[in-house]
């Protein structure tokens, strides 16, 4: 054989055998769909050894995409990954800065990993607070003020934060002092699904994604039933939300996610033709003029009797709902340090939120069922 002929086959050879191991590589790598269905704030996919999980809304208009690698205790990651922030999962210990957190630590039975908490006293959580009271969870001052101390001494294998908007200097100082944080975007979702969703997030992190999925699936197929139980009803309410603070009544935006519980419980809310996913800002002689004949009024929460309204505000009675005794609140419902549970658990259970409507505005057709989060104020 010519040593052309012997330097052409030994090229195929390797060319071969360099295809065939590419093609082996590829086919062990299983790479999932994006696990998310509502949230538009994250994303996770799945790969064999490890997970990538995307937060691109942690604030409006954020216009950045924070990207992290979860790794399976036997993974390995490709270079192209090790310039982003890794976390080792399972996770064994985290501090987490929003109320809203809670509920999916302790959904997916791993509340006692939690190790400090700013403002102690927001939390409501039976469990966590049995935690507290044990001295388990340190106190760490407020969320854009973190003792930043007590942290690096706590050494939690990730920190969950969340931003109102680019800058938060306490985050930024703890990276910097090597301490892993992770963004959380879910109070900037949009729909009552997309928030409850980031359950999956924290599933994500303790290696409990087929939990986190179980749990999800349950809430979501509650809400849609509820929704579909909704659409017997025979009449619509009119719906006025909200109270006034200082100078100015807040109340729902029309696309907001609270404005479209109201309309999913077939509600009619006076403000639902309106834009934008926050508040409105109105004077108290625009909300009279509009909702003075509103069958059903549902508070902000500041409240929690007829007597302390008319206390806050005289006018109050002018409204047909207050006269009828048709004024509802989830203020009432608190934990024994003060903190409001609906703050903490309704964003992360709307089939629950929603149920709670329903039964206000259509009690005939849920049977039994009793409102766990609001009640009628006397």
């Amino acid at each position: 054989m010519s040593h052309f002929l012997k330097s052409l086959l030994f090229i195929l050879l390797v060319f071969t055998f360099t295809q065939c191991k590419n093609e082996t590589s590829i086919k062990k790598v299983k790479v999932s769909k994006n696990e998310v269905k509502y949230a538009k704030g994250f994303s996770i996919i799945n790969h064999e050894g490890y997970s990538i999980v995307k937060v691109t809304n942690p604030w409006p208009n954020a216009g950045k995409t924070f990207t992290y690698v979860l790794k399976d205790k036997n993974g390995i990651l490709p270079e192209n990954l090790k310039q982003f922030t890794t976390i080792n999962i399972p996770i064994k210990t985290i501090v987490v800065t929003s109320t809203t957190h809670i509920p999916s630590l302790e959904m997916l039975g791993v509340e006692k990993t939690l190790v400090g908490f700013p403002n102690l006293n927001y939390i409501s959580s039976k469990k966590v607070r049995a935690l507290i009271d044990a001295k388990k969870v340190k106190e760490l001052g407020t969320n854009q003020s973190l003792n930043t101390e007590i942290l690096i001494d706590l050494q939690p294998e990730v920190i969950i934060g969340y931003g109102l908007d680019n800058h938060n200097l306490t985050l930024d100082n703890l990276q910097k002092n090597g301490l892993k944080v992770l963004l959380n975007g879910d109070w900037n979702e949009q729909t009552p699904l997309g928030k409850a969703e980031w359950i999956k997030f924290f599933g994500a992190l303790y290696g409990k994604q087929s939990k986190a999925n179980e749990i999800f699936s349950k809430i979501e197929n509650d809400y849609l039933t509820t929704v579909e139980i909704a659409k017997y009803a025979t009449n619509h309410p009119t719906i006025l939300a909200g109270d006034q603070f200082e100078d100015k009544w807040y109340l729902p935006q029309g696309t907001s996610w609270g404005c479209q519980l109201l309309k999913q419980a077939n509600g009619n809310y006076l403000w639902d033709g309106t834009k934008g996913t926050g508040s409105l800002a109105l004077s108290f002689e625009t909300v009279l003029e509009k909702a003075i004949n509103a069958d059903f009024w549902i508070t902000s929460g500041q409240f929690v009797s007829l007597h302390e309204m008319l206390n806050a505000n005289p006018h109050y009675e002018q409204f047909k709902s207050f006269q009828n005794k048709k004024v509802y609140s989830f203020a009432g419902r608190k934990g024994k340090t003060g903190g409001v549970l609906y703050y903490e658990l309704g964003p992360n259970r709307p089939d629950i939120v929603l149920k709670d409507i329903v039964k206000i505005l259509h009690p005939e057709l849920l049977h039994g069922y009793q409102p766990y989060f609001f009640e009628k104020l006397k």
